[in-house]
């Protein structure tokens, strides 16, 4: 990098997650160069006056900067790397977070010997409270590992696992925020429908979700032991379990998540 203290990182894509991870740089202690780039014209001018940072296309962007940040959706990454390829600057670090493409269908349309480090994210980066993991390609070291950390952890926690493991990844933490969402407002909604003000109704399943988590967190302890801690025999809680297993809730958590890692995997062939 040019300067240790302060690399040039180029942001490709500021739709919610390319902001989030925005978000995240810019309020880290750590200073650094940063420009953005969309194929959106006005969302590109609306992001960059807003975060204060400079607006340019993608191949100038990349032109000198230390990061790339692929933060694209996978049906538009082959067209942007054919833009970007002949304008990377050697020895830039390009860090992808478009699901399901891999580490080798980036390195394929890069220059030879780029290094290039595939993440997943998620969108609680938004609140400083992501989890991303990350994984290298076959020309990336530890060194870029690390600098993919520091970069990605600036919006909440990060763990190193196999490329194989990423679509797994994917399905439980990078669209695990979709499922509790999903769980909250069912919660909301029986609250509503038990007689409660919503407002009281989503009060009481926010914090309760937040509660439960920063338990799990905070404990270390497995979620069936916390679990069996509130089930009293002949209780309220069993009672209402019971009936979750009856309904087969289990089941369709495994086979949703079993839906999207497949589908993960489906998106670096469809993109050939």
């Amino acid at each position: 990098m040019s300067e240790p203290d302060t690399p040039r990182i180029a942001v490709l894509g500021v739709g919610a997650m390319g902001t989030a991870l925005l978000t995240g740089l810019l309020q880290s202690d750590r200073p650094a160069r940063i420009s953005v780039s969309d194929r959106s014209a006005a969302r590109q001018a609306e992001v960059a006056d807003e975060h204060g940072v400079a607006g340019l296309a993608a191949a100038d962007a990349v032109a000198d900067a230390d990061v790339v940040l692929l933060a694209v959706k996978p049906q538009g990454m082959a067209g942007l790397l054919a833009e970007i390829g002949p304008r990377l600057s050697s020895g830039a670090l390009v860090l992808s977070i478009a699901a399901g493409l891999t580490t080798a269908y980036l390195e394929e349309r890069l220059p030879d010997g780029t290094p290039v480090v595939r993440a997943m994210p998620n969108t609680p980066a938004l609140v400083g409270e992501g989890m991303t993991a990350v994984c290298a390609g076959a020309h990336a070291t530890d060194e870029h590992l690390d600098t993919a950390q520091e970069l990605l952890g600036t919006g909440g926690r990060t763990v190193v696992v196999p490329e194989s493991q990423l679509d797994a990844v994917t399905a439980v933490s990078g669209s695990g925020p979709a499922y509790v969402f999903y769980v909250a407002d069912a919660m909301i909604e029986a609250g509503v429908l038990l007689g409660l003000p919503r407002d009281v109704a989503t009060e009481l399943a926010v914090q309760t979700l937040y509660g439960a988590a920063t338990m799990l967190s905070r404990t270390g302890e497995h979620p069936v032991l916390l679990r069996e801690r509130v089930s009293s025999p002949a209780g309220t809680t069993i009672a209402a379990l019971r009936q979750l297993d009856e309904h087969g809730v289990r089941a369709a958590f495994l086979s949703a998540l079993e839906a999207a890692a497949h589908r993960s995997a489906e998106l670096a062939s469809e993109q050939g």
